[in-house]
C-alpha cells in the first residue's frame, strides 16, 4: 500500500510501515511544515493514504469536501512512538483492506471507519 505519514504521526510509524513493505512518503523528511491542504492534495494525487494525528484533516474532508485517497487519524492518549506503532500495526492487521477511500479514526481501544466518497 501507499502511505503519506504526516509529521504529527511520527517517524516510528514511517519506519514500521516501511519495514513491512509499504511505500511510504514521510512528509516531515521531504516537505516539513507544509500546509495541510497541500499535504492532502499531494496524498490524493499520489493515491496515498494519509496517516496523521492532526484533526484539521477531518475539517478539510468533512466540511470542505476535499478529495482524498483515505485518512487514518490517530487519536491517542499515549502519544509515544511505541504506542503509535502498536495502534497502526493493529489497524493494518485487521482493517488494511478498508483504508482506501475511507476516513478511519483510531484510538487505543477502538477503530471507526467511515466512507466519505469515491476515490478521485
Amino acid at each position: 500500500m501507499r502511505f503519506m505519514v504526516y509529521e504529527s504521526a511520527g517517524t516510528a510509524v514511517v519506519e514500521y510501515l516501511r519495514s513491512v513493505g509499504h511505500d511510504v512518503f514521510a512528509a516531515a523528511q521531504t516537505v516539513p511544515q507544509a500546509d495541510d491542504l497541500n499535504i492532502l492534495d499531494r496524498a490524493a494525487n499520489e493515491k496515498r493514504i494519509l496517516v496523521t494525528s492532526d484533526k484539521d484533516f477531518g475539517e478539510l474532508i468533512f466540511r470542505s469536501a476535499k478529495a482524498h485517497h483515505g485518512v487514518v487519524l490517530l487519536r491517542l492518549h499515549d502519544e509515544s512512538p511505541a504506542n503509535r506503532v502498536h495502534v497502526i500495526k493493529g489497524i493494518m492487521e485487521q482493517y488494511a483492506d478498508r483504508l482506501e477511500s475511507h476516513f478511519t479514526v483510531a484510538t487505543e481501544s477502538s477503530v471507526r471507519i467511515r466512507r466519505i466518497r469515491e476515490l478521485p
